[in-house]
Formats: structure tokens, C-alpha cells, sequence
């Protein structure tokens, strides 16, 4: 009797152990990188963005990934995402019937969850990290929902060249906020996790162009959009090379990259109170007028817009923007500037 009771004592030790060894085996914070700052206009629009610290353009969290993202990812993905606990067993033999039969590896089998603890971790692709990617996604899907790991997902997946998650790679590659993107825009971007080098100019655009519609055939399948409207997305042409992000508001994104911590805000991302429409016809307006002071050798001119009724800045250019002629010093915000009182004797 005391040989049983030791033995169930044993067993509870080693219980209460692993669990306690599976509760914190996940790091907290997953992702530990830095991000790029971002200045919206007041609806949001964005004003202007600053590469991160490590030379990625990789944007702060957004408060949700957009629904034809999300449906395109986990039909390109992991179709079962909804219905499995971080492991999918169906795809893992179906991935060993594959390699065996290919006598290669040609499926993994990672499912979402596992893909963000391989993000998150950035170790070589082994059987071991296979294992571990797979106990800790089964541990990701204790503490996190399906949105908040497809949100996780959707912020760090490589979308090729230095550009990290779907905001970011929406900005660089169609010059607009992922929820403006068409279905051939968004099931293209959906693709290049899986393969980031695609985008490249003159190169690749078969391939990709080959695995965009390769998904848009499998959302039919799926029911999720129609023939036709697969039709019309195969005829959208596929991006070449990383656009420039906007840069509306260059001298407001440096003081908010001086004055962060004073403001209280915990990421990089901050809502202004700026009119994006009169933000940009005060650009063009100073732009005007630099042209004509510069040739009297007046180089620098600033405008601040404020609301009178409630005090609210709704333009603010703090110089001319014209980072190629250093000479310039285009950089300096003269509305910040002390400036001297001058001679007037």
C-alpha cells in the first residue's frame, strides 16, 4: 500500500513538474524587436513612418488584421487553424506520406501557431526545433486566441527585401493600408511569407504570379469568392519593387520620436489631430513659396495650422523636406527652432 501511495505521489510530482516546465516555456514577451514610428493623420490616414533600428520596416501592432488576409492566409496556410490546438496531426502525415514518397522534404506541416514560435525563436530548421515549434504552439494556443496568433503572424511573417509584416509590406509594395487591398492584391501578399524572395525586380514574377493564382483558385474552391471575382484578380499585375512610404509630416514623426516618452505613449504609433487633405496642400503651398524665396537665398520657411476653436494643430510643416540637398538642412524643424532675436539698433 505505502509502495502505491509513493508511486502516485511520484507521479503527481512529475505531473505538477512538466506542467509547471509547459506553463512558462513560453517567453513573454514573444517578439522582442524593434519597430518602425508611425504618425497617422486624425482618420487615421498614414502621415509619415521612420525605418526601425535594425534597418526593417515593421510597423506596430494594428488593432486587427483584415478579414481577407486572414481568410487567404489560413486557406494558403493552415486550413484546419480554427479546428486543431497549435499541432494539425492530419497535415503532419500527410506531410510524411509526401517527403517519403518525394524522398525529400517536400511539405512541413507547420501550422500557424508553430510558424510564430519559429518567427518568434529564429533557429536553424532541425527535427529538435520541429519538436519544440510544436510544443510550444500547443502552449501559444493556452494563453493567446486564434485572432490574437493570426494577429501575431500578421505583424512579424517576412514579406521579402527588409520588409516585416502585412501593414508594412501593404504600404511598401501598393502604397496604401492593407484594408484598401483587392483579393489579388491580398492573396499575393499572402503567398510571399512562404517565400519572401519573389519580390525582386525583373525577377521571380512568373512564380509568383503561378502561386497567387494558385490561392485565388483554392478561395474558389473554398467558396470564400467567386469565379469571376478570381478571374479579375489574376489580371491585377503583381508589385516589382518596395515603394517609398509617405512622408507628409517628416519634422512632426521627429518629434514624436524626441518627445515619446514625455507623451505617455507606449509603442511607436501615435494618432495626431492633422487633416491629411490639409497637410498635404500645405506641403504643396510652402513648396510653392520655397521656390520663389530660395533664389534670394532664402532657404528654410516653416507653417503650423491650428484650429482656433479647439486648439487642435491640423497642418504642421516644420521645413521645406529636401533630404538630398544637405546643404539645405531641410532636417531642421523650424517651428522648434530658437531663433535669434535679432539686431535692431
Amino acid at each position: 500500500m505505502k509502495k502505491e501511495i509513493k508511486a502516485i505521489i511520484y507521479v503527481d510530482i512529475l505531473f505538477a513538474v512538466l506542467l509547471l516546465f509547459f506553463w512558462f516555456s513560453l517567453p513573454s514577451p514573444l517578439f522582442i524587436t524593434p519597430t518602425s514610428y508611425v504618425i497617422e493623420a486624425s482618420n487615421g490616414e498614414l502621415l509619415s513612418a521612420s525605418i526601425a533600428k535594425d534597418g526593417q520596416w515593421r510597423f506596430p501592432v494594428a488593432d486587427s488584421v483584415p478579414d481577407k488576409f486572414a481568410k487567404c492566409i489560413i486557406t494558403f496556410e493552415d486550413k484546419r487553424f480554427y479546428h486543431h490546438l497549435g499541432v494539425d496531426f492530419v497535415a503532419i502525415g500527410r506531410a510524411i506520406r509526401q517527403n517519403i514518397k518525394a524522398k525529400s522534404v517536400a511539405s512541413g506541416a507547420s501550422t500557424l501557431s508553430m510558424q510564430v514560435i519559429r518567427l518568434s525563436r529564429k533557429k536553424q530548421r532541425t527535427v529538435w526545433q520541429k519538436l519544440a515549434e510544436m510544443w510550444l504552439a500547443v502552449r501559444l494556443e493556452v494563453s493567446y486566441s486564434k485572432d490574437e496568433i493570426l494577429a501575431l503572424y500578421a505583424e512579424n511573417a517576412p514579406f521579402g527585401s527588409n520588409v516585416v509584416g502585412l501593414e508594412a509590406a501593404s504600404w511598401r509594395y501598393y502604397g496604401r493600408a492593407a484594408e484598401q487591398l483587392s483579393w489579388g492584391e491580398m492573396a499575393t501578399l499572402a503567398v510571399l511569407p512562404n517565400s519572401p524572395s519573389l519580390v525582386r525586380p525583373g525577377k521571380n514574377a512568373t512564380k509568383l504570379i503561378i502561386k497567387r493564382n494558385n490561392l485565388l483558385d483554392k478561395l474558389v474552391e473554398e467558396k470564400i469568392i467567386d469565379r469571376s471575382t478570381a478571374q479579375l484578380s489574376k489580371a491585377e499585375p503583381i508589385p516589382t519593387a518596395p515603394l517609398p512610404l509617405p512622408q507628409h509630416a517628416p519634422h512632426l514623426l521627429n518629434r514624436f520620436k524626441d518627445e515619446m516618452r514625455t507623451l505617455g505613449v507606449a509603442g511607436t504609433r501615435i494618432t495626431s489631430t492633422l487633416d491629411i487633405h490639409l497637410q498635404q496642400e500645405l506641403n504643396q503651398v510652402t513648396a510653392q513659396y520655397h521656390q520663389k524665396f530660395a533664389a534670394n537665398g532664402i532657404n528654410n520657411l516653416a507653417a503650423l495650422v491650428i484650429n482656433v476653436k479647439n486648439g487642435n494643430v491640423v497642418a504642421y510643416v516644420g521645413n521645406c523636406y529636401l533630404p538630398k540637398q544637405k546643404e539645405m538642412e531641410s532636417h531642421v524643424d523650424m517651428i522648434r527652432a530658437r531663433r535669434s532675436p535679432g539686431n535692431y539698433s
